[in-house]
């Protein structure tokens, strides 16, 4: 595994923690921009696959998660996390100039990936989404009807058929294993209707990866976010079986292939 370090930086509302797997003549750049609840940690894979095709990768942890300031889990406005990851696109680019920058954003990190492409699509080479909490998703709607959201956290089974995936993300401390937060539910809310307004991505070539037994962010869900947001350059792969972390699903050797393939193709062009 490619050793990383870490950086800290100065967020929106407190200090980011920003992991890098370092490259020492990167031919492209990464942001990966991880889900709710979780941290950059968890990519670790993804980004010793992306080194080894000449990538610097570059993870946040988000407001309220893993090493970065605030209450767990409470993000309060997601334009706050948009703004952090491209506060981490200037770190990057700090130590790499010129070199073409590529976006993966997971679950929520797709939400917050979309936005960051509407805003600032003519700084990105590629966008990636995996699993994306983008269109019609319906869990914000259904929690915000609740006088009270309740106390069920999100189930390792759902992420993966592999066991030592869930077991490990069971057991990890960086990982939130307690309800989520009204005001993010809100976030979330408020950040669905913006990316669904807020236009499509033009020419920035766009990848979308997902499971097709995702039940956490249901694959018709997102579909209607993808073909709102999709420009001139879209390629979507869905896989039979998977579930919502396609990075770490039995089946993830395609899915790395897949996301190498797209990068490959992007940067000879």
């Amino acid at each position: 595994m490619t050793e990383s370090r870490e950086h800290v930086l100065d967020g929106s509302r407190g200090s980011i923690a920003v992991r890098e797997w370092p490259h020492p003549r990167p031919r492209c750049l990464v942001l990966v921009v991880h889900g709710y609840g979780e941290h950059a940690g968890r990519y670790a894979e993804v980004a010793d696959v992306l080194v080894g095709q000449g990538a610097a990768v570059f993870g946040p942890d988000h407001l309220g998660h893993g090493r970065s300031a605030g209450e767990r889990v409470l993000i309060e406005d997601l334009q706050d996390v948009v703004a952090d990851v491209h506060a981490v696109a200037g770190l990057a680019r700090a130590a790499h100039p010129d070199v073409p920058m590529a976006l993966v954003g997971h679950s929520m990190g797709g939400l917050v990936a979309a936005r960051y492409a509407q805003l600032h699509g003519a700084e990105l080479a590629a966008l990636v989404l995996s699993g994306p909490v983008i269109g019609d998703w319906e869990l914000p709607r259904r929690l915000l009807a609740l006088d009270e959201i309740p106390d069920t956290p999100v189930s390792p089974a759902a992420l993966s058929r592999d066991p030592e995936v869930r077991a490990a993300y069971a057991e990890d401390p960086l990982v939130w294993h307690g309800p989520m937060k009204r005001p993010t539910v809100e976030a979330f809310a408020r950040m669905l209707d913006t990316v669904a307004k807020g236009g499509d991505i033009g020419r920035l070539p766009l990848l979308w990866l997902h499971g097709d037994d995702d039940r956490l962010v249901p694959l018709a869900g997102s579909r209607v976010g993808i073909e709102e947001l999709r420009g001139a350059d879209s390629t979507e792969r869905v896989y039979p079986g998977a579930r919502h972390e396609v990075f770490h699903e039995t089946n993830k050797a395609d899915v790395f292939a897949d996301l190498i393939h797209f990068l490959d193709d992007v940067l000879t062009h």
